[in-house]
């Protein structure tokens, strides 16, 4: 074997590593990408949540100021 089949040789090699820890570095960046989407979904979710309370508390609201109007015209028209 030559010196350049050696250097062949280890050429090859080194793609072959490379390509390996691109495949690998590719599912790491996979793995990491779902999590953020996990995290986002979660942020959704808690957006969400934040607004649902914020329509109930406003809904709340509302009714009470309503039954606060009710009972003064009770009170006032009798």
């Amino acid at each position: 074997m030559g010196i350049a089949d050696q250097f062949k040789d280890k050429a090859q090699e080194l793609a072959d590593q490379g390509q390996k820890k691109m495949k690998g570095g590719k599912g790491e960046g996979q793995r990491q990408g779902q999590g953020q989407g996990e995290r986002q979904g979660q942020g959704q979710d808690r957006r969400q949540d934040a607004s649902d309370r914020a329509r109930q508390a406003s809904e709340q609201g509302r009714d009470k100021a309503q039954g606060a109007a009710d009972d003064m015209r009770e009170r006032f028209d009798h």
